[in-house]
């Protein structure tokens, strides 16, 4: 495998020094590894780049099993495998459908590579739908989440069925307490990318700001009116309130995508991918968005209730200044409020400015195609069509996403009523179809 090329794909210039390190320890030998690395430093990649080069690509069986606590870390997961494009199959196991349907998927694919939350990978070994004989990687993102009390009995059970692993890695961006017995941590790597000194990377400014009355949405408004377009995840700590806050937002005119544990699973993930291709520039969110989210040019972080706690901060502040960028984290405050005695560093003041009342649209707008990988489309078809009947350019199509029996596809929110009056009525490689925006 040419990594340069894979990087070149993934529009990354080089490896940082705790990937560089990840990879030649995972490939040397089979020693267990455990790797600590702040949240944004790459380590899905750091464990992807060598696991994917010992994969036999030969073999159809699952032979790398990557656990994860949730579902959206598990999709966005095996996107970056996809995007890597080894040519090794792939499938993302969780809960909120049939097992019995995964099942029949599994069959189709023959994946070599799945992302799974414990409990139903678990379903699948007891169903003898996957073999267990195969495994012989088995990575466990955000361990110190996946080994807490309410996965304990689940993650207990999988590692007893996944004897014949030879290597085992565990990723976090929080060190755990312990590592449990039942994992079996042979010889280990530790590999230690956690700065004791600096809680949150200080490419983060904090600011505060203070609301003149308890309830605190219109300082939340006057201070998203302030960062106009801009990329901007609001953290509750409630559904009722993510739930009331995304209703008052919409209704002043923002575009919002909006995230919670009480949603559907389509509604979750439509939510986080408008979000992530620009199509919505403000995620109003419980801290289930705080881990596993990783769209890279986040702005802004908004905590409208305080964290829960120190960890809990880390992972959300986390979402923002990604790799090499940078990002702001705002405290919105009532008079009966304080920053949290564990917030380390300068809290400055922040007013929103008075002037703004229009919030500003988005960028992108998310454009539906009602056919897919089915009706024998690809990317290319779908880019191809909207330059030639839609009337775009390339720079104003972004990310297209090419499922069964649909597509989506981001393209420039000022161009979308010109593009649906082009192609109403128009066929994709002589297919008729409906065209329509994803609100």
């Amino acid at each position: 495998m040419d990594i340069n090329k894979v990087l070149d794909k993934l529009g990354i210039s080089e490896l940082n020094k705790m990937q560089q390190e990840a990879m030649n320890v995972i490939l040397r030998k089979n020693d267990d590894v455990v790797i600590l690395s702040p949240t944004g430093s790459g380590k899905t990649l750091a464990y992807l780049l060598p696991l994917v080069q010992k994969i036999d690509s030969q073999l159809s069986h699952v032979q790398m099993l990557v656990v994860v606590p949730g579902r959206e870390l598990a999709l966005q997961s095996q996107r970056v495998l996809k995007d890597m494009g080894t040519g090794l199959r792939s499938m993302a196991l969780y809960g909120g459908r049939a097992t019995m349907d995964e099942h029949r998927k599994m069959r189709e694919v023959q994946p070599q590579v799945v992302f799974a939350t414990p409990g139903r990978f678990n379903d699948h070994l007891l169903k003898e739908n996957v073999s267990p004989l195969f495994i012989k990687y088995v990575v466990i993102d955000e361990f110190d989440k996946c080994l807490e009390m309410g996965f304990r009995e689940e993650m207990s059970l999988l590692m007893g069925r996944l004897r014949h692993a030879e290597q085992t890695i565990l990723l976090s961006a929080t060190d755990a307490e312990e590592i449990p017995r039942f994992v079996r941590m042979g010889q280990t790597q530790r590999l230690d990318y956690l700065v004791k000194e600096e809680q949150v990377s200080e490419r983060v400014l904090l600011y505060k700001v203070i609301s003149p009355t308890k309830d605190k949405l219109e300082t939340l408004k006057q201070l998203l009116l302030d960062f106009g377009d801009e990329s901007t995840v609001v953290f509750l700590n409630y559904r009722d309130s993510v739930e009331r806050t995304a209703a008052f937002l919409r209704e002043c005119g923002f575009s919002i995508s909006m995230f919670h544990g009480g949603l559907e699973q389509k509604q979750r993930e439509d939510a986080l991918y408008r979000f992530s291709n620009g199509s919505a520039n403000v995620l109003v969110c419980t801290d289930l968005a705080s881990r596993g989210l990783d769209i890279p040019d986040i702005q802004n972080i908004v905590h409208y209730h305080l964290p829960l706690g120190e960890d809990g901060y880390i992972h959300r502040v986390g979402r923002t200044a990604r790799w090499d960028k940078s990002g702001k984290t705002f405290f919105v405050l009532n008079q009966e409020e304080q920053i949290p005695d564990y917030i380390e560093g300068n809290v400055k003041d922040f007013i929103p400015s008075p002037f703004n009342d229009h919030p500003q649209l988005p960028k992108m707008a998310t454009l539906y195609i009602g056919k897919g990988k089915k009706d024998k489309i690809s990317k290319g078809d779908v880019v191809g069509f909207l330059c030639k009947i839609g009337g775009l350019k390339s720079d104003e199509i972004g990310r297209i996403d090419v499922n069964d029996r649909y597509s989506y596809v981001a393209v420039k929110q000022k161009r979308l009523a010109s593009v649906l009056r082009n192609v109403q009525g128009e066929k994709i490689k002589g297919l008729k179809t409906i065209f329509e925006e994803i609100k």
